[in-house]
């Protein structure tokens, strides 16, 4: 079996202190199931796979056992060329997500080409209760909707969610940061408004803040904006 095989390659690849480190930054990971391997040796290892015949095997054999077969199994979609199947699979894999890392590093390129297609899913997944199937859809929303395809809608999907999900609401905060980077007069508002929680309005302040990619002038204001009660 192909996934016999792939246990046999991590484990070759086992980095014993990078496992430690993995261990206490991925904390809803049972650290058993960490083997400890580095990215990019797990990012080629998906391209290896990637072009075996029998990688459907891997791909449908959920949940994983390990956190690196997790990984793997996201960077084989992230490289996939069909829009279509793609996001089949993804919207397969996602409730099997079980950390920030896999989520958030799991960003298949050909979505840059069928975004109405990713929108389609995108709207299906932030309704979803699981933290990582709707902090991946947020992060679809950051990564492809703050340029080109920006609307405001798409902010104000995003500040209508509520949850007490720590990985959601940082997500969220993230998104608006990034969202004030961007699109600054369209998202000031939403601040000033206070349309979000005040933990993830304060957040997406203090992210913003942050970033080089906002003036000092803008930063200043933000920072008369936060939320003391």
């Amino acid at each position: 079996m192909i996934t016999g095989e792939i246990r046999k390659e991590l484990k070759k690849l086992q980095d014993k202190g990078y496992r430690e480190m993995q261990v206490t930054i991925i904390p809803t990971v049972d650290a058993d199931s960490i083997i400890g391997v580095r990215t990019p040796a797990l990012r080629q290892l998906a391209k290896e796979f990637a072009k075996r015949e029998d990688i459907s095997e891997f791909l449908s054999d959920l949940p994983h056992k390990f956190f690196e077969e997790n990984q793997l199994h996201a960077f084989i979609l992230s490289g996939m060329k069909d829009a279509e199947s793609c996001i089949r699979l993804v919207d397969e894999f996602l409730p099997y997500v079980d950390n920030w890392a896999t989520c958030d590093q799991m960003s298949p390129k050909v979505f840059k080409k069928h975004k109405q297609l990713l929108l389609e899913y995108v709207d299906k997944w932030i309704r979803s209760e699981h933290t990582y199937v709707k902090r991946f859809a947020i992060g679809m929303l950051m990564e492809h909707f703050l340029d080109e395809d920006f609307k405001t809608s798409y902010l104000t999907k995003v500040s209508k969610i509520r949850s007490e999900e720590y990985y959601v609401n940082m997500m969220i905060a993230w998104y608006f940061a990034t969202a004030l980077a961007k699109q600054y007069e369209d998202t000031l508002p939403f601040i000033e408004k206070q349309k979000l929680d005040k933990w993830t309005h304060n957040k997406s302040i203090q992210k913003a803040v942050e970033s080089y990619r906002i003036t000092p002038e803008q930063k200043e204001y933000l920072k008369t904006l936060k939320r003391k009660a």
